[in-house]
């Protein structure tokens, strides 16, 4: 019987779909399996269900003579060296679509309670410091009739423009290439990322991480960006250059930020911790029971139709 081993928790019913056709090890430490224990026995295996938080780079890929299948448990897969994985003959698949309109939700969420200072002033009431009201009182930035600036209009991209709708924005994007259906179906305009971080009232980053994307959003085009602008990023932490972010928060430039990840994850630089206006989140963007539930089944449903001689079904 082939081998598959799940490298974290994964929902119960996924565990016993895969159970019906393999043998299933499975790491229940609540820890990332450590450096040494992924080069010692993931070539004990014909497939591997992985985190995106397991670097599986050329060194690791060179211990693989049985897996064929790398099955990612997210849409992202920057954790992994695919080029050379497939020059070895090893299938990769992610687990895009089925979490989209979950991780375009949370950006919504971010972006919401940044401009409404809702974090701020949850602890404000919890602290016993609400006395009364003024006309300034935490008051945050209106939503409605504002410019939207989506960088990737891409799946997760397209759902963050489809939930605007309800609020009359207009809308600038960025991607790789122009979008017609995009364009004429929320009335979007195509634009060069300088002129998207100047004109926007929201900004929301959902590209890849690539080598075209790493530090895509740095110090100088942020510093083009509104003073009262929100930045909100729930791709991945390395598209925004970090250390240039704080700088511009420290400085004033923008109102506020919204983060589900960070570029040396789970550390999250202080300064931003101890910023009122950034609200923070430990890379949940796609955690719904609905929407995790339906990644590990297609992560499972990827390793069983390449262990049984066909294709991945989302294959990378």
């Amino acid at each position: 019987m082939k081998k598959i081993l799940v490298t974290d928790l994964i929902p119960k019913s996924t565990l016993k779909l895969l159970r019906k056709h393999f043998e299933v090890d499975i790491n229940t430490s609540g820890q990332d399996l450590s450096r040494d224990e992924i080069l010692s026995s993931f070539n004990n295996y014909d497939g591997i269900l992985s985190m995106f938080s397991n670097k599986i780079d050329k060194e690791v890929i060179d211990t693989l003579s049985n897996v064929k299948i790398i099955a990612n448990y997210a849409v992202g897969y920057n954790n992994i060296d695919v080029n050379y994985a497939k020059e070895k003959g090893i299938a990769i698949s992610n687990t895009p679509d089925v979490l989209s309109d979950t991780t375009a939700e949370t950006a919504w969420a971010l972006l919401i309670t940044v401009a409404r200072r809702i974090v701020e002033a949850d602890k404000y009431l919890r602290d016993g410091k609400w006395q009364k009201f003024s006309f300034d009182f935490m008051a945050g930035q209106d939503i409605h009739n504002k410019t939207l600036g989506i960088v990737g209009a891409g799946r997760i991209g397209k759902k963050f423009a489809q939930k605007s709708v309800g609020y009359n924005m207009k809308i600038l994007y960025y991607n790789r290439k122009r979008d017609i259906d995009f364009e004429n179906e929320y009335d979007a305009e195509y634009v060069d990322l300088n002129t998207l971080m100047a004109n926007s009232d929201f900004v929301s980053v959902h590209v890849p991480l690539t080598s075209s994307t790493h530090h895509l959003i740095n110090y100088d085009n942020m510093s083009l960006m509104k003073n009262n602008a929100i930045l909100i990023n729930t791709s991945r932490g390395a598209v925004i250059k970090e250390e240039a972010l704080v700088k511009i928060l420290k400085e004033k430039k923008i109102f506020g930020a919204g983060l589900d990840v960070y570029e040396n994850e789970p550390l999250v630089p202080i300064d931003l911790i101890k910023m009122d206006n950034v609200v923070l989140l430990p890379h949940i963007g796609s955690s719904s029971t609905e929407t995790r539930t339906a990644m590990a089944d297609l992560a499972a449903r990827n390793i069983i139709s390449v262990l049984n001689g066909g294709e991945p079904l989302t294959g990378v």
